[in-house]
This record gives structure tokens, C-alpha cells and sequence, in this order.
């Protein structure tokens, strides 16, 4: 058996109990990438059969640790709900006995002030500083049951042991999948999960105020003789590799690798943390190379010298995605900020845990965690307000994910509007402001087939069909411009356009009759497609290739895929 630090349990022995137990809950895991790229240093991507979208990815030093954590990822994002967080849940489970969890609660919405009883004083002082957030901002886009009210999961608030009701929603739009974690044991998921909360809250700090790193020293990494040699195999293979203290004075168990590109001067900045630096280096080193072959080290941007830009909101999500944001010049100074400094925090995953929320809650943070093992591996979801979050505050009112729940319905039965309510449609889309290449799946929460014309619909063809169906044809000629230039079509749908916007052009020429060069049209798309483009431009068939549904999403065999599997997990929650 496998013992490895930072776990409390075999390697063998987690695989083969995180594999049965899938099994048993009805999916089919099977591994389709393995990457082994230098000495010790392993990434796998798995997925169900079933349904592909339920995927992971996992790293590590050896295959087993790699198949573990990408089991073990599984686990965190069934255990928190977070395959499912982007999408609807249909009717059906929207006015189920419980939507997330059983012991979830309900909160009335009777105005526009928060209900009470929800969130606790730090917190709504937190989400709510200005006083903008309002009740029907709270409900949650996986329901969208507003008559239902808010749905809140009950937390505990590790300063003082108090449940505190945190909704559905404001994990969703805030948090994405920081803070959570499943392990061998309840500790071991618990310190994961802190660990990665401060790993992307310091790493954020050091690339937003351009600080310099110290160097680890030689003689430290020589300690570590498996991480000494996968270095020395990527500085063999041509490539800069920086190995830098990132625990800003042993204050914060973190390290930094960082890989530079001679070949185009791409800068990489991988960053990891836990109590162990041993697991942090192996870590960070791993997280660095997941899913990536050496060939595809290629075309990350250059070292900045502009420190607004590094600090930019979107290029800290950047580095939250896929780690490939830029980082400014700063933090290679040979001039540092801190000294090099060792760290390690000794003890079990239990005297881990402690030591970590001494370190948030000295700085008067708090910290909120719910426990899952309902699925019979134990996992946790982790909210340290003000470090832990991902977007900013703000968002939950200036760009709720649920923004697009009242459109819901409308956008279903596209294919049924009549004149009437695509024009009330149209309207409700200029006034919501969505960015014209928001992807309307997306925005309504909904999982599209591939292929369809539902999986690269944008706002802005949207606009275009909703215009036509009203007989608007100067400003369909206008979104039928844009659909070309920014609709991401692929080649059958992008020659409708091309053919509906040459088209609309002699229908709108009061010096061409479009009948004068109907032969050619015909000769170019072929008689099929011009008449098609004709009736369109007749307001009939408008919505081709966009299959209606109701709410219960019959049209939409991938999501109900991912429904069924939803509903797996209910079954297990039922049980408990």
C-alpha cells in the first residue's frame, strides 16, 4: 500500500473505494487522457460514459496520485452540487420536497428587502455593503421558482459554531468551485479546501502588487529528490523553470514554479499550498503540467511591465481558470520583498485544519463550512468571506447568473412566438443589456446537443431571428452583419447567413428586384437554401434547427443526460 503526506489513507485504498462507490451511485467513469510529460509528474482527465460532461481532471507524482485526486475532484463537485450549478433543473425537480439538499430552507420573497434569518451580521455586511442587493436577486437559477422564495444551504461558523443560512445563489455567482474539496476523512477535505482558498488568495495578491518572489534554495529542493528531477528534466527540454517562496516570510503555506518559454517568451505562473511544503512543492509542480504536453507550453503572454493590467479583474480569472493570465516583471526581481523563509506546519490533518483557520481568523475573517457524506466520501464546501471569492460582490447585482431565468420560458418555445411575443421578447433583451456574444444555452442554463443551432446561439442571433419574425428587415440586416463577424457558426449555418444577408440586401434595394438574380442565388446556395432564406424573410420558419421545448426540456437529450444523473444524486441524498 501507497501512503503518500497530506493523505490518511492508501492510495490503493482511496481508488478502489471512490471507484466501487461510483459505481454503485450509476456512473461509468472511464479515463480518456494520460499525461506523463517529465519524471514524476502525472495528469489524467476522466469522464461518464454517459454523460461527458460530468469530467475531472486529477494530478500527481505518480499514476495513483493522479487517478486519486481526479476521482477525488469527482467526488467535491457531485458532493457540492457544482456539475450542475450553471444549469436548470427542470420543473419537475424545481418544486421537488428539496432542490440541492434536505436540509435546505426557504426563505418567503414578500418585497424587495432581504428576508430574515438569512445570512448572519458579518456576511450581510459583506454581500450587502451598499445596500443594492435585493431579495429577488437571491433566487437561484438552478430552480428559478421565485414563488418559491430564496434557497439557503446552512453553514457553521467556525468562530462560533453558529448555523448560518447562505444562499444557493450567492455561492454560485461568488465562489464557482473554490472551497471545495473531498478527502479520505473529514480534516483531510477540510484542509484541502482551505488550502486551495489560500493558495488563489495570495496568489492574487502577489500578482496584483507585483511582488517579488525569493528563490527556493537548491540545497531545499535537493531535499526532494522526485521534484529535483522532473525540474531538471523541463530545464533539459529547454525551458526557464523558476522555483520560488511564495509564503510571503513563512506567513502563508505557499510555493511558486514558474516556466518561461525561450522560444517565444511566454511566462507560465503555476502557485500551490498546503501545511506540508513538501505537498505544496509536488503540488504546484504538477498543477503546472496538468493536461499539458511539453509541446503545448506555447503562447502564454510575456512578462508585463504594466501592473494595472496584470492586477485587472479579468486576468485574475484568468489564473483562476487555467493558471495562464499574465504576471508582471516584478515578481522575478532578484530584488525580492521577502526574504526566503522555511516553513511547515507539523501535526495531522486535524492540527492542519486548526492552524489554518488561526491563520484567517487573526486577520478577523471568518470562515463557514458545510459537511457532505451523503455520498458516502466526505467532502466539505468552504466560504472565508472577502478571500475566498472569485468574482467580485458586485456581481450579485450587476450580473446575476439568474438574469436570464425570466427569459427562460420564451426562449424554450422560440419555434411558438407569434409576432407579438417576439417583439416583447426583443425588448426584454435590449433593456437586460447581456453582452451580444453571450451564449443563450448559457444564459438560460441549459445543456445544448452538439451540432445544434442551440449550441452557438448568441444574444445577437437572437436579436437577428426575433427582428425577422417581426418583419423588421433593416435592423435584421444589421444583426445578420454581426452574426457573421462574431456568431461562431459553424459552415452550414454561417452560408444561411451569408445567403440571408445578400438576400435581405436586394429585398431592401429599391433599384434591384431580388427575382433578376435569382438563377445565380441559386446557382451559389442551391434552390433549397434560397427558398428557405425567402420564407425567412418572410417571417415563416424563422426559428428552423431551434427545437422547442417546455420546461420539462424534452428537446434537449444532453441535458436530460445530465438530469438523470441529477437525479442519482437525490436518490442518495434521500437515503440518508
Amino acid at each position: 500500500m501507497t501512503m503518500i503526506p497530506g493523505k490518511d489513507a492508501p492510495l490503493e485504498e482511496s481508488i478502489s473505494r471512490m471507484s466501487t462507490r461510483l459505481q454503485s451511485l450509476g456512473f461509468e467513469i472511464e479515463e480518456v487522457q494520460w499525461l506523463n510529460p517529465v519524471p514524476n509528474v502525472w495528469s489524467v482527465h476522466i469522464r461518464d460514459k454517459n454523460c461527458s460532461m460530468l469530467s475531472t481532471n486529477g494530478k500527481g507524482s505518480s499514476r495513483d496520485a493522479a487517478l486519486a485526486s481526479a476521482l477525488g475532484e469527482y467526488f467535491e463537485q457531485l458532493s457540492c452540487n457544482y456539475f450542475f450549478a450553471d444549469y436548470y433543473l427542470g420543473s419537475v425537480q424545481a418544486d421537488a420536497e428539496f432542490v440541492h439538499y434536505p436540509n435546505e430552507k426557504w426563505f418567503p420573497i414578500t418585497g424587495a428587502e432581504l428576508p430574515d434569518g438569512l445570512l448572519d451580521e458579518p456576511t450581510l455586511m459583506h454581500y450587502n455593503m451598499s445596500g443594492e442587493l435585493k431579495a429577488p436577486m437571491l433566487v437561484d437559477s438552478n430552480s428559478g421558482n421565485s414563488e418559491r422564495g430564496i434557497c439557503a444551504i446552512p453553514f457553521i461558523r467556525q468562530r462560533t459554531g453558529n448555523e448560518v443560512w447562505i444562499p444557493v445563489n450567492i455561492i454560485g455567482n461568488l465562489y464557482v468551485s473554490n472551497g471545495m474539496s473531498a478527502g479520505n476523512n473529514r480534516y483531510e477535505a477540510r484542509v484541502q479546501a482551505l488550502s486551495e482558498i489560500f493558495e488563489r488568495h495570495i496568489k492574487n495578491t502577489i500578482i496584483s502588487s507585483g511582488i517579488g518572489l525569493p528563490a527556493i534554495p537548491q540545497s531545499v529542493l535537493d531535499r526532494y529528490p522526485s521534484v529535483a528531477e522532473s525540474i531538471e528534466a523541463l530545464r533539459g527540454h529547454g525551458f526557464v523553470v523558476l522555483v520560488k517562496d511564495a509564503s510571503l516570510g513563512g506567513k502563508f503555506p505557499l510555493v511558486n514554479v514558474t516556466l518561461i518559454n525561450p522560444a517565444d517568451g511566454g511566462c507560465f505562473a503555476s502557485f500551490g499550498a498546503h501545511p506540508k511544503f513538501e505537498v505544496a512543492l509536488e503540488r504546484t509542480l504538477a498543477e503546472l503540467l496538468q493536461g499539458r504536453a511539453l509541446n503545448n507550453l506555447v503562447e502564454f503572454p510575456l512578462p508585463s511591465f504594466d501592473i494595472a493590467e496584470v492586477a485587472d479583474q479579468h486576468n485574475l480569472e484568468t489564473h483562476f481558470a487555467d493558471s495562464s493570465g499574465s504576471v508582471a516583471w516584478d515578481m522575478f526581481s532578484e530584488k525580492t520583498d521577502y526574504e526566503f523563509t522555511e516553513w511547515n506546519i507539523e501535526g495531522d490533518t486535524k492540527a492542519e485544519f486548526e492552524h489554518l483557520c488561526h491563520l484567517i481568523h487573526k486577520v478577523d475573517m471568518d470562515i463557514y463550512i458545510a459537511d457532505y457524506d451523503h455520498l458516502g466520501i466526505d467532502a466539505c464546501r468552504i466560504v472565508v468571506p472577502g478571500m475566498s471569492e472569485i468574482y467580485p460582490v458586485d456581481e450579485l447585482v450587476w450580473n446575476n447568473n439568474n438574469a436570464g431565468v425570466s427569459l427562460r420560458e420564451q426562449v424554450l418555445k422560440l419555434s411558438e412566438l407569434t409576432t407579438t411575443e417576439a417583439a416583447v421578447l426583443s425588448d426584454k433583451l435590449e433593456e437586460s443589456g447581456f453582452d451580444d456574444q453571450h451564449s443563450v444555452a448559457e444564459l438560460i442554463g441549459i445543456v445544448p446537443d452538439k451540432g445544434t443551432a442551440w449550441s452557438s446561439l448568441r444574444v445577437g442571433e437572437l436579436k437577428c431571428l426575433l427582428n425577422l419574425k417581426q418583419g423588421e428587415l433593416t435592423e435584421a440586416l444589421d444583426w445578420c452583419d454581426w452574426v457573421q463577424h462574431y456568431g461562431q457558426l459553424n459552415a452550414d449555418r454561417t452560408t444561411l447567413y451569408r445567403c440571408l444577408q445578400q438576400c435581405l440586401m436586394f429585398t431592401l434595394d429599391e433599384d434591384r428586384d431580388v427575382e433578376d438574380y435569382q438563377h445565380l442565388l441559386t446557382d451559389i446556395y442551391g434552390e433549397q437554401r434560397v427558398t428557405e432564406v425567402q420564407e425567412v424573410i418572410a417571417g415563416k420558419g424563422v426559428f428552423t434547427g431551434l427545437a422547442g421545448s417546455s420546461m420539462a426540456l424534452e428537446a434537449f437529450g444532453s441535458h436530460l443526460n445530465m438530469l438523470a444523473a441529477y437525479a442519482r444524486l437525490q436518490q442518495a441524498k434521500k437515503a440518508l
